[in-house]
């Protein structure tokens, strides 16, 4: 694969998680640049792991789900050499961004992971996030791994739900 090449992918990964206000998962990424048929799943697996060498972006995974946001360095270098970048393939990462905003922000604002804590018990973690600060968390333990998954997907369904109801209940 031609460096040119790596690096234009590279740019593209980077001015995705710039126009967003939200840390984007690797899926997320895929979902665009795959579709776009830019190129393969290999590729953009190295890519991945060459912008999180070079400190241009960070990685925090969450419930099997990999969460990247630019670092500063990643901004800088976004600045130098995203004139490589085609217009127009500028302006399908904004037609996309804009158009899964919502989705992107909803995935990345409700968050749930599990840890096996001892023999028959493990510990749900969900949480809810509003302009990059968490507005609630619950710790919750349960007996079984298939509780646990089942705690989390409701949770990504009925948050809002969870929430009004706690807040009416304490006020």
């Amino acid at each position: 694969m031609s460096s040119q090449y790596l690096t234009l992918y590279k740019m593209i990964v980077l001015y995705m998680l710039k126009r967003s206000d939200v840390p984007l998962s690797k899926s997320q990424i895929y979902d665009f640049i795959l579709e776009k048929e830019y190129t393969n799943f290999l590729t953009l697996q190295e890519v991945f792991s060459e912008l999180a060498s070079q400190s241009l972006i960070s990685e925090k995974t969450m419930a099997n789900r990999t969460y990247l946001e630019i670092t500063d360095e990643g901004a800088q270098t976004l600045e130098f050499f995203g004139n490589r970048i085609n217009p127009s393939i500028r302006q399908q990462v904004d037609e996309y961004m804009e158009a899964n905003s919502i989705r992107i922000r909803n995935e990345a604002a409700i968050q749930g992971n599990y840890r096996k804590t001892g023999e028959n018990e493990y510990l749900v973690h969900l949480t809810a996030i509003e302009n990059g600060q968490s507005i609630l968390e619950l710790k919750i333990p349960v007996p079984t791994e298939e509780m646990a998954q089942k705690m989390m997907d409701e949770w990504k369904v009925k948050n809002q739900d969870i929430y009004q109801y706690l807040f009416s209940q304490l006020l």
